[in-house]
């Protein structure tokens, strides 16, 4: 059996050609200090929030919501959405179930999409920070829901799953490869086009993606001491 390669239910898998992007214990601390500091920093009226009002003037600036530009930067954004993510998801934790017999990863799916939520949506509703389209940046604001960046957290942690998914099981190395870019580019292109267009302020981008490192770091580790302790998945066989 080659090095690194991952065989489920009988079926010879792919070696691995990427990590699966579990966040180190570092990186997770230090996006956890990260998302912690700049958060203080804007509570206390500091320079991030100076910085944020002055990123938001020149992007104000560009109108890319009224050029011919919007439709293509929209559509970057939409790598960070939710409902994009699941559907590639979908297929990919079906065909899963499909040809290798195998449940943990819609198990982990549906574990990362309750973290997600549960983290993200805590953080906005207790900061209640208002969008850009608000004349100022306000917080504990009833309608305020723009902090962290939902659609930055999502490419973070979703994508983050979607790789794991094909290197554990040994996908092909196209497709390995395909949803390391999207787990590293993904979070950066969503963030620059939703502060582009101004729907976000930059910490909202920033956050969003120190928030989705650690939740992704809380995924594997439930997974970890959880999923993978209580759900047995079908025997593998060597090759012969």
């Amino acid at each position: 059996m080659t090095k690194g390669a991952v065989r489920d239910a009988g079926v010879t898998g792919s070696p691995a050609v990427v990590s699966i992007g579990r966040p180190p214990w570092w990186l997770a601390v230090l996006s956890l200090l990260v998302a912690g500091l700049i958060t203080a920093d804007l509570l206390a009226d500091g320079r991030m929030l100076r910085l944020d009002l002055r990123v938001s003037e020149i992007v104000s600036d560009w109108g890319l919501r009224d050029s011919a530009a919007y439709p293509l930067v929209w559509v970057v954004t939409q790598l960070g959405g939710r409902v994009t993510i699941l559907v590639v998801l979908a297929g990919l934790v079906g065909y899963l179930a499909w040809r290798r017999g195998v449940w943990l990863p819609l198990l982990r799916l549906v574990l990362a999409v309750g973290v997600l939520t549960a983290g993200v949506y805590a953080m906005k509703h207790g900061t209640g920070r208002t969008a850009p389209a608000f004349p100022g940046s306000y917080f504990f604001h009833d309608d305020g829901a723009s902090f962290p960046s939902g659609h930055v957290a999502n490419a973070v942690v979703m994508w983050g799953v979607a790789r794991w998914q094909a290197v554990r099981y040994g996908l092909p190395a196209t497709v390995q490869r395909t949803f390391w870019w999207l787990s590293i580019v993904g979070p950066v292109a969503t963030g620059v086009s939703m502060v582009s267009l101004d729907y976000h302020w930059v910490t909202d981008a920033v956050v969003g993606a120190a928030v989705g490192i650690v939740l992704l770091g809380v995924v594997h580790a439930l997974d970890a001491f959880v999923l993978s302790r209580w759900v047995r998945e079908p025997a593998r066989r060597s090759a012969a």
